[in-house]
């Protein structure tokens, strides 16, 4: 990494970074995330990144469908409570059949605290499901990295709409 932050040795975010990095990941686009936060700071750091703070998640969906036309590889960053807000943007990846990798933070789900996170949480699988997203899950730190680069390799090299999703036990609960 060319970039000048370091991730704490234990950041499992340090696998996804590397695996942006290995597939020629350009683009970053979020919505600030305390789940991603380390993700994000190195992103800011590295000089090989463009970076894209958004207002609404569905802004990302359509930063990346043009950042596909420029010739670039893009991820978009967001928690599950986001996802709601891109569906009619998803329609713009099925119809013109845009890649899109996007990794989010899951809430409603173990540990929860906040009963407004749950509903979408719980819905997030289904509502990738049917906009034509495949889905990959990940519950172990262990898979952060593997999942990630194989999901970007799909995504791109097979012009897929692919979600992560980062479980609420991986990330930890949240506490305010």
């Amino acid at each position: 990494m060319s970039s000048g932050f370091t991730f704490a040795r234990d950041d499992w975010r340090a696998e996804i970074f590397a695996a942006l990095g290995r597939q020629n990941v350009v683009q970053v686009a979020y919505v600030p995330d305390a789940g991603h936060a380390s993700l994000i700071q190195a992103a800011h750091a590295d000089p090989q990144k463009k970076v894209t703070v958004l207002t609404t998640e569905e802004e990302g969906v359509a930063l990346l469908a043009g950042a596909d036309l420029g010739g670039e590889r893009g991820v978009l960053l967001m928690q599950s409570s986001g996802v709601g807000n891109c569906v009619n943007m998803f329609s713009l990846l099925r119809s013109c059949g845009f890649p899109l990798v996007t990794i989010v933070t899951m809430r409603g789900e173990w540990a929860e605290f906040n009963p407004w996170q749950i509903p979408m949480g719980q819905g997030t699988p289904k509502t990738f499901e049917h906009a034509g997203f495949i889905v990959y899950r990940v519950d172990q730190p262990e898979d952060v990295g593997p999942v990630t680069e194989s999901a970007i390799r799909i995504a791109y090299e097979c012009v897929q709409p692919v979600a992560i999703l980062l479980s609420q036990r991986l990330i930890g609960a949240k506490k305010f």
